[in-house]
Order: structure tokens, then C-alpha cells, then sequence
């Protein structure tokens, strides 16, 4: 069963109704599209884990309550941007059972409102007024992008679990690192508090990444709404493949075959169901966990509440969910 959010967004709760009034103020003076758009997307819902980190991780600091809000809605709304370009990107045209923007728009349409989304996080994280953060929201978002263009032109340095790692991290421990570290440097902390928060961020990130992609084997086909195993079947080698491969006899040339796109469908389907009757998913489950141990460890010297608790309890609900 599915653990519940309710004690570790206890806290927040009536915070982030805040942060979507935050990211929903509309600019009268643009197209109505845009600001439909954004409705449309915030209308998707989600578990607002990011925003749900930036504002506990403000708690447990004493940061300004006003500008822990403001990052947590420019946090939020950049990771919006990163969606719509990634839906166009993959060509999906449904995102937690709902229509993507490139669904219905042009891909030139769907672009523009993307890059709009962009500017609209960008103003928010500037609206705060502290340039320190602003430089790590600029070098976030240069990350993300550096880590999609590396994927799309298919860049390998020839070790394949080092090129996952530096993927999802672009993909998606970047966010979770800005949103813990961000409340640290608003609270002024000191470096050695800034980057712990900074670690926690990453290897709850990682660990979010991780448990994504073993639940592409592992989860709810129907839930998920797509088949299992989809990254594989678009090409993409996520840890529990790439573990698989690593101790499988056939590995080395089952692994070729499937980046040269030589396997047939049938191979595919097969190359699936031996991933989820391995042990290759039990392991990459233990990636995941060994990353939250290790955030957690980044935590001991904060200050004792119940905030402190709340984020060690969303770093276990990370590896817990849909299993």
C-alpha cells in the first residue's frame, strides 16, 4: 500500500495553496494562452515534493516564510517548464491522465509557452532579491538543459552507470539540490549548513529518480498509464537495465543490440520480463535507499524538530511509493 503524505506535509499544508496562488498570478498584459496554460498545467496536480522540501527545509532553518514561498513557486514553476519541453521531446501526448500542451498546440506553440514558463520561474526566483540564489537558479536550469541535449544527441563516455547518474542528476537531483540548498542560502547560513542541505537535496533527488525508473519495470501499468518498461522501449537505459546487463552472460551483446536499436519488438518484450524476474530491481531498490541513508546523515547537525523529522520522512516515503 502506498504510504500516505499526510504527516510530512502536515506542516506545509497551508502553505502550498500559497505557492500555487504564487505561480498562478497572471500577467494581464500577456496572451490569455499563456496564462491558460499555466492553469491547465497546475490543474495536473502532482505530490509537490520540491516545493514541499524548500518549505520545510525554511522551517527547520527560520528563513523568511515570504521568500521560502517565493522559491518554492519558482522552483515548482521551472520544473513545470522542464515538463512541457520534455513532453514535446518524447512525444507524449497524456501526463497524469490529462491532455500535454503539445497535445493540443503546435510544437512552435508548445515551445514558446515552455520558454515563457522559463521566464515566469525566473522572475519569481529574482523577485526574491538575492542574487547568491539566483546564480545557482541560472546554473540549475543550465544544468537541465546540458543533461537533455547530452541525451537527445545520445553522448556516451563509455561508462554507462556514470552517464546514468550524470543524467538523472541534469534530469532531476538538480530541482531537489536547489530547493534544500536555496532556503539554506536565504537563511544566510552558514557554508558548512548550506551544503549539507545541498547533499540531503541531491540524494533525495537521486533516490526520486531512481525509484521512477524502477517503477517503469515494477509499477502499476495501468497507474502509471503507459506499458512497463517504456524508457527501454524508447531506447533509454535506466539502472535497473543497466545492472541487469551488467550480470547477465548475454549482457554485452544484448546491451549492443539495444542501443543500435537492432532488437525486434519480441526481443524487447523478452528482455523486459528478464528485467523484472531479476534481481536487477531489488538492487537498483538498494541505490535508492542507500542514497536516502545518506542524506539523512546530512541532517544530524540541524536543528532537532518536527521539521527535521518531516524531511526524514519524506526522504523513506520517496522509496516507499506505489510499492
Amino acid at each position: 500500500m502506498e504510504p500516505t503524505t499526510a504527516t510530512f506535509f502536515e506542516l506545509v499544508r497551508d502553505d502550498i495553496p500559497l505557492v500555487e496562488a504564487r505561480m498562478r498570478a497572471a500577467e494581464d498584459e500577456h496572451h490569455p494562452h499563456l496564462n491558460q496554460a499555466i492553469e491547465h498545467l497546475l490543474a495536473s496536480g502532482g505530490k509537490r515534493l520540491r516545493p514541499t522540501l524548500t518549505l520545510l527545509t525554511g522551517r527547520m532553518l527560520g528563513t523568511d516564510p515570504e521568500k521560502s514561498i517565493g522559491l518554492a513557486a519558482a522552483i515548482e514553476m521551472l520544473h513545470t517548464a522542464t515538463l512541457v519541453h520534455d513532453d514535446l521531446i518524447d512525444g507524449a501526448l497524456f501526463r497524469r491522465g490529462l491532455p500535454t500542451l503539445n497535445a493540443n498546440l503546435t510544437p512552435a506553440a508548445t515551445v514558446l509557452t515552455g520558454d515563457y514558463i522559463f521566464a515566469r520561474a525566473a522572475r519569481l526566483a529574482a523577485g526574491i532579491g538575492s542574487l547568491p540564489l539566483m546564480e545557482h537558479f541560472a546554473r540549475t536550469l543550465m544544468t537541465i538543459v546540458n543533461g537533455e541535449i547530452t541525451q537527445l544527441f545520445h553522448e556516451r563516455s563509455g561508462d554507462d552507470r556514470q552517464d546514468y547518474f550524470d543524467r538523472i542528476y541534469a534530469k532531476t537531483a538538480s530541482l531537489f539540490e536547489l530547493a534544500t540548498m536555496g532556503a539554506a542560502l536565504l537563511r544566510q547560513a552558514n557554508h558548512e549548513i548550506v551544503e549539507a542541505m545541498r547533499r540531503f537535496g541531491y540524494q533525495v533527488g537521486m533516490a526520486f529518480q531512481i525509484v521512477d525508473d524502477v517503477l517503469d519495470f515494477a509499477g502499476d501499468a495501468d497507474r502509471m498509464g503507459k506499458p512497463r518498461g517504456s524508457d527501454l522501449r524508447n531506447g533509454l537505459l535506466t539502472l535497473p537495465t543497466l545492472l541487469f546487463l551488467e550480470s547477465d552472460p548475454d549482457g554485452p551483446a544484448r546491451g549492443e543490440a539495444l542501443r543500435a536499436g537492432r532488437l525486434t519488438a519480441d526481443e524487447i518484450e523478452t528482455l523486459v520480463a528478464d528485467i523484472r524476474a531479476s534481481s536487477a530491481i531489488e538492487r537498483a531498490l538498494g541505490e535508492a535507499r542507500n542514497a536516502i541513508a545518506a542524506g539523512e546523515t546530512q541532517l544530524e547537525g540541524m536543528p532537532d524538530g518536527p521539521e527535521r523529522a518531516a524531511l526524514r520522512q519524506l526522504g523513506r516515503y520517496v522509496i516507499d511509493r506505489s510499492f
